[in-house]
């Protein structure tokens, strides 16, 4: 089997999107003087679609959600010349050419995205050659079913975000994550609304449902340490991304600091970016994304790592090629899931190009055992609200 094409489209959202809210998620940019969306840089309204083909007709499907025509430029000018007329079962080998042969300018951000989603189509080709899911072939079902959490839950109107709350208990969930709005140059009275945005969603949810928490990069080492012992009496699992992803030091003070667990990795690539953060005990929980981290057979290396760290992986963004990984590992006790609703952040964008994502019940979702690669379609539904750049 010798691969003969690669396709990379670039699919840019024009439908209907939810407008900026203020103070809807704080942020990496928060720290700045400046006007207008803050989260404007962090919102995802496009996506690479990337088609691998082979001579045997095996097309494998990968993506990339990072900086999308930039992705494709990569794939197309760089990493397509790599892996033509190549055996998309030496994965490691391809995987090692593409990530040495750009390491002058790539290593981390959207190079290392672009090698992710090439990677991950052929994982997806090697499953639909060998009629198998990609979970059976990283190491097979070590649980039931994947526990997910509901992952929305932006700052808004704190009786909305009750409502959301409510409405995530009726679904059957047993942990959701919450969105601060507020930072360090918002002063005592943003620290107060932080504060009681955790308390009305943790009303609602009572304490035997797991409370996590995000910062998204949005705060800095003093804001942290000052919330910290604040935060402590609602009992969340996790604070995430207090600090910038760069900040390891910064992590690592905030993770001894405290009895909540700090977590990261979103922003982190590859088994050597992670090999970092462990030996520093940065970090409480790894959270990479498969297609930013360098792929499947980059995550697969970090979770074995993680494992011998007794450091859990609970990827970002849920997507199935994040739960192939989860469900193959005892390293992985959960998903994150981020429920179906009009584009806002961009995440949800995945649902809108493709089918075949589990939908959860009563809190968790199941992987066909009978469904080679990794179980995915590109959908025709919402094609026209797309423009699609060839």
């Amino acid at each position: 089997m010798k691969i003969t094409q690669v396709r990379a489209r670039v699919f840019e959202w024009k439908g209907k999107t939810v407008p900026p809210q203020a103070h809807f998620c704080s942020n990496a940019m928060d720290q700045l003087w400046d006007r207008g969306d803050s989260m404007g840089t962090f919102r995802f309204h496009g996506w690479t679609v990337v088609e691998v083909e082979t001579d045997e007709g095996v097309v494998g499907i990968g993506n990339v959600a990072l900086a999308p025509r930039i992705a494709k430029a990569i794939i197309d000018q760089y990493l397509t010349p790599l892996v033509l007329n190549q055996d998309p079962f030496d994965y490691e080998y391809l995987w090692q050419r593409m990530y040495r042969s750009t390491l002058a300018w790539g290593r981390k951000g959207v190079a290392m995205a672009a090698i992710s989603a090439i990677d991950i189509a052929l994982w997806d080709i090697m499953g639909k050659a060998t009629g198998r899911p990609v979970f059976k072939l990283l190491g097979g079902r070590t649980k039931e079913k994947i526990p997910c959490y509901a992952s929305k839950l932006y700052r808004t109107d704190l009786d909305e975000m009750q409502r959301e709350a409510q409405r995530y208990m009726d679904q059957g969930f047993k942990a959701v994550k919450m969105r601060f709005g507020y930072g360090p140059k918002d002063g005592p009275v943003g620290m107060r609304k932080n504060l009681d945005s955790v308390a009305a969603v943790r009303e609602v949810i009572g304490d035997d449902v797991d409370l996590m928490l995000e910062c998204y990069m949005g705060w800095n080492l003093e804001y942290a340490k000052r919330m910290l012992p604040k935060l402590e009496k609602f009992e969340p699992r996790w604070l995430e991304e207090p600090v910038i992803a760069d900040d390891i030091d910064g992590y690592a003070e905030l993770n001894k600091l405290t009895n909540i667990p700090i977590s990261g990795g979103e922003h982190e690539f590859t088994s050597y970016g992670f090999r970092q953060l462990l030996d520093k005990g940065a970090v409480s929980v790894i959270q990479y994304d498969t297609n930013r981290v360098g792929g499947i057979t980059a995550a697969h290396k970090i979770n074995a790592l993680a494992e011998a760290y007794s450091v859990p992986v609970i990827p970002h963004a849920g997507q199935m090629h994040n739960y192939h990984l989860t469900m193959s590992t005892l390293a992985s006790p959960m998903s994150e899931y981020f429920p179906v609703h009009d584009v806002e952040v961009g995440n949800e964008l995945f649902y809108y190009i493709f089918e075949g994502d589990p939908e959860p019940v009563n809190g968790f979702i199941d992987l066909d055992e009978h469904l080679p690669g990794l179980g995915l379609t590109l959908s025709d539904k919402y094609l026209d609200q797309f423009n699609i750049i060839e």
